[in-house]
């Protein structure tokens, strides 16, 4: 199914009039303040967010996994499901593939397909945390960090493996997470195993084109729960200084115990120039891969306040590369990575809406409540005309849940693809 710019041009009409009353409202009352009105909807319009190849058919637990109709059983589907959600918001003008659940059959015709969408390759993601079908070596006991030289080895040449297609697709970067770790204490040494994820991670650095990235991610537990061999922010900075200065953290909103400061992890790591990446997601318990903004939706805009900060005053640290990282057990897929999308731009635009000046104003003269009103001010702001003003200005739906509804998106799925259809890689 293809979204032609006419249908939602036509949609939009049957919408406009009620957006132009709420954003000449807004408008009003922000230029007043001084807001350069125009200006955050242009940075709104080009904020672009990364879709992750595994997240557009059902997710699922260990427990089960309850299929959607119509799900993408090929990459060129997932590549299609992918523009149609770009043609709705013009916010998810990304791909990140994760290999080998992903390899393109034919890399021309993919990277045609995916123009076709507007889309690029975002960062490739390789996987040792499964053994696959006829593999040579098990990452049973360890991928990067084994004790066992052939498994390690194995795993090393996969990343090399995935920088390798990424090439090919005009991707810039990969992202490294590991599984590594131990469910029992005494099943393997904490040095060695630490000592093994460097060296192998400096051997994929070195196997990195030179204008690439190399993002190393962290977890403090799951699937091991007795340790992760990278379980915090300060492992992956270590080890991103020590593969070198194009290696850099990835932060991952899910991988973090229950009320960590991730904003204060953001903004050490953006004072430092090494938060490479951000992957979006949300939890109430753990790494529960929930629908962004659906539970902490004001942490997310404190998280967002530090990004802000961090992007107009660290030059020293590269833009980052945003990432949608959720799992949709119940939910339409399509649907969900849409409401993602909107918590991320709500978040990010109240963020640009923090009067800085005034802030640090407060802070430097100890006022603690005004720091607070200021914060709580932006946040409270209802900043969804902004959005729709940034959609309306780039053709994409001033509503994209409730146009992605009334075109039966999903009813015409399924009839391309049938009921009983599962995506690759889950």
């Amino acid at each position: 199914m293809i979204i032609e710019k006419g249908i939602l041009e036509q949609y939009n009409k049957n919408e406009v009039e009620n957006f132009n009353i709420d954003f000449d409202f807004l408008q009003n009352k922000l230029t007043k303040t001084g807001v350069n009105v125009a200006e955050i909807v242009n940075k709104i319009a080009d904020f672009q967010v990364a879709i992750p190849s595994w997240a557009l058919g059902a997710g699922g637990t260990r427990f089960g996994r309850f299929s959607y109709g119509g799900e993408p059983s090929s990459l060129e589907q997932k590549l299609d499901d992918v523009g149609l959600i770009h043609a709705l918001t013009h916010s998810a003008g990304a791909v990140s593939l994760h290999i080998p659940w992903d390899i393109p059959s034919d890399v021309k015709a993919i990277k045609e397909k995916a123009a076709s969408h507007g889309l690029v390759f975002d960062a490739m993601n390789s996987n040792t945390f499964q053994d696959q079908p006829n593999a040579k070596h098990s990452y049973k006991f360890g991928s990067l960090n084994s004790i066992n030289e052939d498994s390690r080895a194995y795993a090393v040449e996969h990343n090399k493996e995935v920088i390798r297609i990424g090439k090919e697709l005009d991707s810039k970067s990969l992202t490294v997470w590991l599984a590594d770790g131990a469910s029992f204490p005494g099943q393997l040494n904490f040095q060695n195993a630490l000592s093994k994820t460097e060296q192998s991670l400096k051997e994929i650095y070195a196997g990195m084109p030179e204008d690439w990235k190399l993002f190393i991610e962290y977890k403090p537990y799951e699937p091991n729960f007795y340790s992760t061999t990278i379980q915090d922010w300060g492992t992956s900075f270590m080890l991103a200084n020590a593969c070198g200065e194009r290696a850099y953290t990835l932060v991952d909103l899910g991988h973090h115990l229950p009320n960590s400061n991730i904003e204060q992890i953001v903004a050490t790591l953006m004072y430092k120039g090494k938060l490479g990446g951000f992957h979006f997601n949300d939890s109430k318990y753990g790494d529960d891969d929930l629908t962004v903004g659906s539970i902490k939706p004001y942490a997310l805009f404190l998280i967002f306040n530090e990004l802000v900060y961090g992007i107009e005053n660290n030059p020293q640290n590269p833009y980052p590369a945003w990432m949608i990282d959720a799992s949709h057990n119940i939910k339409d897929p399509l649907e969900d990575l849409i409401q993602s999308l909107e918590a991320i731009l709500i978040a990010y635009t109240q963020a640009l809406l923090v009067d800085q000046k005034a802030l640090k104003d407060a802070q430097l003269n100890n006022d603690v409540v005004r720091a607070q009103e200021i914060l709580q001010n932006a946040y409270r702001t209802d900043v969804r005309p902004l959005l729709r003003a940034a959609r309306l200005q780039t053709g994409a739906a001033l509503d994209p849940i409730a146009a992605y509804r009334n075109l039966k998106v999903r009813e015409n799925l399924i009839t391309e693809r049938g009921l009983n259809v599962k995506a690759t890689g889950l």
